[in-house]
Order: C-alpha cells, then sequence, then structure tokens
C-alpha cells in the first residue's frame, strides 16, 4: 500500500483544485482562440495570461467559472467581488474600471485579473449594437456570496 504523509497529503489536496483551475482556464482560452481563430477575430490580441494570486488558504481553495452575458449598451451597478477574478473576453468588447485605476476596454481574446474586494465601478458592453460575453473565473478561498454592493470603508457600511 501507498503511504503519503499527512504534509503531501495537505500539498495534494491544495494542488488538485489548483490544477483543475488552470485546466478549466486553458481549455475556456484554447477554446476560444480557436473559435477567434475560425472567426479571423481576435487575432491580433495575445492570448496568454499570467498574475501573481495572494495568499491563499489552499484547504478551503475553490474556483467557480460563471458566464457573463451582457446584451447591447448593458452596464451593471457598481459592485465588489471578495475573491480573486481573472476575466477572460470571449466575445466582444467589455468597458471596465476598478475604483483607482483607469478605464480599460478589453476585446474578445484578451484577459484581466481584479484583485480581492476592488470595486467595480464601471463593467459594460462597450457596443450598443453587438452583444458581448466574459467568461469570469473567481478563486476563493472562504465561503462568500461571488458578487456583493461595494462597501464605505470608512463607514463601513453599504455604499448608496
Amino acid at each position: 500500500m501507498l503511504k503519503i504523509s499527512q504534509k503531501r497529503q495537505q500539498e495534494l489536496h491544495f494542488l488538485l483544485p489548483l490544477t483543475l483551475l488552470i485546466t478549466v482556464v486553458l481549455g475556456a482560452g484554447l477554446s476560444a482562440r480557436s473559435s477567434a481563430a475560425q472567426s479571423g477575430a481576435g487575432a491580433s490580441h495575445p492570448a496568454d495570461f499570467s498574475h501573481s494570486l495572494p495568499p491563499l488558504d489552499g484547504s478551503r481553495l475553490r474556483a467557480t467559472v460563471v458566464e457573463v452575458n451582457y446584451a447591447p449598451a448593458e452596464a451593471d451597478q457598481p459592485h465588489s467581488h471578495p475573491c480573486t477574478v481573472i476575466g477572460y473576453v470571449a466575445q466582444g468588447a467589455i468597458r471596465f474600471q476598478v475604483k483607482g485605476g483607469p478605464e480599460t476596454v478589453y476585446r474578445a481574446g484578451e484577459s484581466f485579473y481584479e484583485a480581492p474586494n476592488g470595486v467595480h465601478q464601471v463593467s459594460a458592453n462597450a457596443s450598443a449594437k453587438e452583444p458581448a460575453k466574459l467568461i469570469a473565473f473567481f478563486i476563493c478561498d472562504h465561503e462568500t456570496k461571488l458578487t456583493v454592493p461595494p462597501m464605505d470603508e470608512r463607514a463601513g457600511h453599504e455604499a448608496k
């Protein structure tokens, strides 16, 4: 019988969900790149993406993948995500701004990183005529709703 030390079991417990996350991210990226290549879209955008993650508790690590569809000119209200988010634009273009940062337009095939608890001031379809699709990869190490109202940092209550 194969014996694995308790420390190694903990490492494997952390690595298995992380490996699954990497597989999902790469699979989505390759699928989207293939679709973009077939349609001729997104060919000029780099598909590779890397960003360091904040310290996480590997014993409770969970990855959640959410597809977000925007109708033409649709925009979300300001909101926050308690977990790390990696976004991948699968279709169209998304206008995006986190409090303190510049407003940026991400197009099909591009990815972005959002640190935990950043406040989305702008999250919208950049087109008034075409739909847009965003694949959001949430990386959490605690139980939480994925999207919450922004917090007023000084008062410690939900902003209005």
